[in-house]
């Protein structure tokens, strides 16, 4: 099935949010192409299989579903008849070093009976930091994270409003003046991790997420998040949309201002009326856009951008353990002896510290699918510096050492005897990132949220470079996260035009 319009739309990226723009231009009438360079759809949400475990290689947590529910729904589909997607109860547990642990859940009751077991002295100051959380969420989800921020005047008429919640204070800081358990402090300002930024620095709007988790719920979907992404082919499929693999896209053309299509690495030029970029928004400006010159983003001012930090994940599978480590449910996160510091080494410093705290994902407890019968799939992940710092670290000589002292922290920590029940295994450093993805220092999340890299300040979804390219996908507006990136394919949706349609032709008699 083709177009009747005859218009055509070329998206570069099969990531989460290419896929939704995809999605979206095809219910605008467009003929949509979607290129990537990888052998599944996905990109950071696609995965690896080795020995019967399913590695999912990128986002793990659903949020917001009905950010995908509108999504499907605008393109006369059913999500649910889709995915499969299971609500998770409780979301996750956070473990301290000395013991203590924090165990997240959608109830509001549940959620105030574990700050009171750890601090009763801060129940108060939870429930101010969760009336906090909820008017960040109308203001910097439902308003400025649903619609386009590319024009100044956008910026100046929501001034007063950040000043009013105090935008320039960091989630970290906006915790501190809500409790004083600084366990309970990390319970309530860790999230935007999630997001490739750092606590100490990223903007207190960001605390609208402990509203978001709480209202919605945190999800995972069967399959995986890949499992999406293939309902998402499927859906652009059947709008006569193609997905093309194993194919890259080496640059975008420009001509008289406009873009005209692409090139791809192997030279044939596809040609299109619109452009849409889910690669990294450094690597459009840097490299696809480098034959055409730049009035805002240029090689120095991406240099000059602060990028989130890089990832340290381990994938790995274990032989007879579906019964052990019952304690150890779908999410985990395992803190290490320091906080700040420890943050202040991996965003500023860029130090690859001794120290750790990690995020540990064993989806085997949940999906079948995810390991062979009897067996477990985890992964393992711990923030470390992107590749930009003068002292970068080696990962060539670093990461079996530093995967050797995540193993051993777990085996204290989490999972006793783990070394003895290891299988497949599979390691993503930061340059994996670089090279599979693309992305800019192998920065995890693209361009870090700080404020003044955050709405207007950000890539824009409408690109100032070029008329007719948009972007969408975690380096833009309105930032990484799946939520992020679905509601980027949205904002574009309110940007391209509708295809036009063509005239229908008459036949002489009439």
């Amino acid at each position: 099935m083709s177009s009747p319009s005859g218009a055509r739309a070329l998206v570069i990226g099969a990531g989460l949010g290419g896929l939704a723009a995809a999605m979206r231009l095809g219910a605008k009438g467009y003929e949509v192409t979607v290129i990537d360079r990888l052998d599944m759809p996905g990109g950071r949400g696609s995965s690896i299989s080795q020995g019967g475990h399913r590695f999912d290689l990128g986002p793990t947590i659903v949020t917001v579903p009905q950010g995908l529910r509108e999504l499907w729904s605008a393109c006369g589909r059913d999500f649910d008849r889709d995915v499969d997607l299971r609500a998770l109860d409780p979301f996750y547990e956070i473990r301290w070093q000395d013991g203590s642990s924090f165990t997240a859940r959608q109830s509001t009751e549940a959620m105030r009976a574990e700050v009171a077991r750890l601090s009763p002295g801060d129940l108060a100051g939870y429930d101010k930091f969760l009336n906090d959380s909820e008017r960040r969420y109308w203001f910097g989800f439902e308003d400025l994270g649903r619609r386009s921020m590319h024009r100044l005047a956008d910026l100046i008429k929501v001034l007063p409003t950040f000043a009013l919640l105090r935008a320039d204070k960091s989630v970290y800081a906006h915790a501190a003046s809500r409790v004083k358990d600084e366990r309970l402090r990390f319970a309530l300002s860790f999230h935007p991790l999630f997001i490739g930024g750092d606590p100490f620095h990223v903007t207190s709007m960001y605390i609208l997420v402990s509203h978001l988790e709480k209202e919605f719920g945190v999800h995972y979907a069967m399959g995986g998040v890949g499992a999406i992404a293939l309902a998402m082919a499927g859906v652009i499929a059947s709008q006569g949309g193609t997905l093309r693999l194993n194919a890259e896209v080496d640059e975008i053309l420009v001509e008289n201002g406009r873009t005209t299509g692409v090139r791809l690495a192997d030279g044939q030029v596809i040609a299109a009326d619109v452009v849409v970029s889910n690669a990294d928004a450094g690597h459009t400006y840097d490299r696809l856009l480098r034959n055409h010159p730049r009035k805002r983003w240029t090689r120095s001012k991406l240099a000059r951008k602060r990028w989130s930090m890089g990832l340290f994940v381990w994938y790995f599978g274990t032989k007879g353990t579906k019964l052990k480590w019952p304690d150890v449910g779908h999410h985990t996160i395992v803190v290490g002896p320091r906080y700040k510091d420890h943050i202040r080494d991996i965003f500023i410093r860029g130090k690859l510290a001794d120290d750790m705290s990690l995020y540990v994902h064993r989806p085997s407890v949940t999906d079948p699918t995810a390991a062979p019968l009897g067996d477990d799939t985890f992964y393992a992940l711990s923030p470390v510096p992107h590749l930009g710092f003068d002292n970068g670290v080696d990962w060539a000589t670093e990461a079996e050492p530093y995967r050797q002292k995540m193993q051993k922290m777990l085996e204290e920590r989490l999972l006793p005897g783990l070394g003895d029940h290891l299988s497949e295994q599979l390691v993503f450093t930061p340059n994996s990132f670089e090279t599979r993805y693309l992305s800019p220092y192998g920065s995890g999340f693209s361009i870090e949220p700080r404020i003044l890299q955050s709405a207007w300040f950000r890539p824009h979804n409408v690109s100032e470079e070029a008329k007719g390219l948009y972007l969408v996908g975690a380096g833009t507006h309105p930032g990484a996260g799946l939520p992020g990136v679905i509601a980027s394919a949205e904002v574009l949706g309110t940007l391209v035009p509708d295809a036009p349609r063509r005239a229908p032709v008459r036949m002489a008699a009439e």
